[in-house]
């Protein structure tokens, strides 16, 4: 790509920093989509327009109502001192709802985990990409006492509402504000999650499925694509991504299940 005006690219990042959709979103993000945008469109206010459609399509648009981090976590914080162990499940399938991919799943979370955990050996270090509001799911994975636990996303909100309602869960949890396309972790880990996330970060970077899959040092990959849009239409989605998965791990050494649930394709690599 050709180089854009630096200051071009200052006034775009500011501008949608400006908005409330996106003032918490990793600003390295935003300059990197920002510099795409611009070198497409050249015009600062079709790129900024443009940019703001982009981080909506790989991030706000899943996320069903604005988020309310500090009342979650109040209502995290009353049911963990009520002491009813019930009572902080629910407080935390509640709060899933509020994000439409993890809200596909609470139908099935003991499910979901004891199916693709069921033979692996125990789990004490993880790492979760794109991770939204999916470490609120902790209590339903097979995990070792001690566990770490690595959540990465691009809202800055959100990863600090995480790394409190983990440690409510005596999780050893770091959360991390990181655009994973320009900055892939690889630090060793027994699970990595990337769950929905290829399509979104691939519409962004056509290579970051692979580079992701290549680059992360996990022993183990739960890797899942959606079965459907999130207007609920199917339009062939599993056999595309089916197909899209396979090519990208092609010729790849690895162990490799398949598993289908409602609403989402999973596939567990084994790299070890």
């Amino acid at each position: 790509m050709d180089e854009v005006d630096s200051q071009q690219v200052d006034r775009l990042t500011e501008a949608v920093l400006a908005s409330s959709k996106y003032k918490s979103i990793d600003i390295n993000f935003i300059r990197y989509i920002g510099k795409q945008e611009l070198f497409r469109h050249r015009n600062l206010k079709e790129a900024i327009k443009s940019t703001k459609n982009k981080l909506h399509q790989v991030g706000g648009a899943y996320q069903t109502n604005t988020p309310r981090y500090s009342v979650w976590l109040d209502e995290l914080k009353f049911a963990k001192r009520s002491g009813n162990e019930a009572h902080f499940l629910e407080t935390c399938k509640w709060i899933m709802q509020y994000h439409s991919s993890t809200r596909e799943r609470i139908p099935i979370l003991e499910q979901f985990y004891s199916t693709i955990f069921a033979n692996l050996p125990p789990i004490n270090s993880i790492i979760d990409i794109a991770c939204g509001l999916h470490p609120l799911a902790v209590p339903w994975m097979p995990l070792s006492e001690h566990v770490q636990y690595f959540a990465y996303d691009i809202y800055e909100d959100m990863i600090g509402f995480l790394n409190e309602s983990l440690t409510l869960m005596h999780v050893q949890v770091s959360g991390i504000v990181s655009d994973v396309i320009q900055s892939c972790p690889t630090q060793k880990v027994d699970v990595a999650f990337i769950l929905k996330a290829i399509p979104c970060l691939e519409q962004v970077d056509k290579s970051a499925g692979l580079r992701l899959l290549e680059t992360i040092n996990a022993n183990h990959f739960v890797v899942s694509f959606p079965a459907h849009s999130l207007g609920g239409k199917n339009k062939g989605m599993v056999t595309n991504y089916e197909s899209r998965f396979y090519k990208l791990v092609e010729h790849k050494p690895w162990s490799i299940q398949r598993f289908e649930f409602p609403g989402e394709l999973v596939f567990l690599v084994s790299k070890s």
